[in-house]
């Protein structure tokens, strides 16, 4: 552990983190259930609820006295430093700065208790690259990635004098905060750039624009479309087969072929790094070949969520967990992607008109769905303006999460030079510090 911090400055030491706080975690809890959960009480913090800057205790469950005592090591305090030690957020560490209500945590979260260091230089160790990596390199647990308590205190700590330790604090909190308000405002960029790619094609679908006279589509979420736009269900213009059920018999055989499945399609995009394969002989072929301008669509997970194939591997075909949509008449694929990308949006494909997305979109379900159909033309001109414009979107969002990974990696820097005393925080810039 001491190679991964460096050479520390002269006057720093390195310690662990048994020497410096108490760490307690639960193993379980004593049967505790979620029918005990009370509408009010004593809070029981999740580990979403340390994800953020700030630790939540708005959206939390609540817990008994009774309960709430059991565990009084686990009582939190300001000043308590909240690891994550389970599942995929292993490794995410807050600081409770101040305890609006009396709260615990539940089995997923160690309690970092300091006696001989600043809890938030200790907090800001944690965060650090080099202890994130040294997480990563003992976790254990055959399903679930867990941090056992034994590795939590073994974490190598480097330990300025303790009013150094309060300077790199109060220097990280006033640049980290700087850069978090960045991301925030460059997050917010990237939601309203999606929001603008989400109404662009809505606009395009229901023909806002559009020249002549406007009828009523008789669909809710469509509206009036143009006069002369025809309402038809998607088998009217598009042939519409599921793929190829999968099971361990073909898995193997001496006919395999790579497929798509529904983790391969993306909104717009399809991946093709990961193919599995599967066996299709060659009666099966005709039906399950995927060709360049098929329309994929997704039965489960997300559905609807659709892409176009472009032929980027010669030969392929597909599982059943997609739908295939080709067209038997002069209707744009194109025309069916805006459609489905507008539909998903308006939360179209949901479960008796409420806000859940149903869990499959059957083969029944999707022909039988209707779209508005403008003239060929009309569709060729609409999407030839969508995609010009949806691409512009996408660049600028490219270009916004490039200045995000850029933030993030200055914000893990910044955290590994301070906490190492690779910089000197008193002449360092933007914070005033005694």
């Amino acid at each position: 552990m001491k190679g991964a911090f460096g050479n520390l400055p002269e006057n720093w030491q390195l310690t662990r983190v048994d020497r410096v706080a108490s760490v307690n975690a639960r193993i379980g809890w004593k049967a505790l259930t979620a029918a005990e959960y009370q509408e009010e009480g004593y809070a029981f913090l999740a580990t979403p609820n340390i994800k953020a800057a700030e630790i939540d205790f708005g959206e939390v469950n609540f817990i008994s006295e009774f309960r709430y005592e059991e565990s009084p090591d686990l009582k939190l305090a300001v000043g308590d430093v909240l690891l994550a030690k389970d599942g995929n957020t292993l490794g995410i560490v807050n600081i409770v700065r101040d305890l609006p209500r009396m709260a615990t945590v539940n089995g997923s979260i160690a309690v970092l208790r300091s006696h001989g260091i600043d809890p938030n230089f200790l907090r800001y160790v944690i965060a650090s690259d080099i202890t994130q990596s040294a997480i990563c390199a003992v976790k254990d647990g055959m399903g679930v990635p867990h941090l056992f308590q034994r590795d939590i205190n073994r974490l190598a700590v480097p330990l300025p004098p303790f009013e150094e330790q309060r300077r790199i604090s109060d220097f990280l909190d006033a640049e980290i905060n700087r850069i978090n308000h960045v991301i925030n405002r460059r997050n917010r960029q990237l939601a309203l750039l999606g929001e603008l790619e989400i109404a662009s094609v809505i606009h395009a679908v229901r023909g806002a624009g559009q020249p002549g006279e406007r009828k009523e589509s008789g669909l809710a979420w469509l509206g009036s479309v143009p006069d002369v736009w025809a309402v038809a269900a998607v088998s009217h213009h598009y042939e519409v087969l599921l793929g190829k059920m999968l099971n361990q018999e073909r898995v193997d055989g001496e006919h395999l072929r790579p497929y798509l499945r529904n983790t391969n399609v993306q909104w717009d995009r399809i991946a093709t790094h990961d193919l599995l394969r599967m066996n299709f002989p060659p009666d099966e072929r005709n039906r399950y070949e995927v060709r360049a301008g098929d329309l994929l669509i997704c039965e489960g997970g997300e559905p609807g969520r659709s892409a176009i194939w472009q032929g980027e591997v010669g030969e392929i075909y597909y599982q059943k967990a997609l739908h295939r949509a080709r067209p038997r008449s002069e209707s744009s694929v194109r025309w069916l992607y805006y459609c489905m990308r507008a539909a998903t949006a308006l939360n179209v494909f949901a479960v008796e008109g409420n806000t859940t997305t149903i869990a499959h979109l059957t083969g029944e379900q999707l022909r039988v769905l209707r779209f508005p159909f403008p003239p060929r033309e009309v569709q060729d001109q609409t999407t030839s303006r969508l995609d010009k414009k949806v691409g512009s979107l996408r660049d600028l969002a490219s270009r916004v999460r490039e200045q995000l990974a850029l933030l993030a990696e200055r914000r893990s820097a910044l955290i590994a030079a301070a906490v190492t005393g690779q910089i000197d925080v008193t002449t360092a810039r933007g914070v005033r510090v005694p």
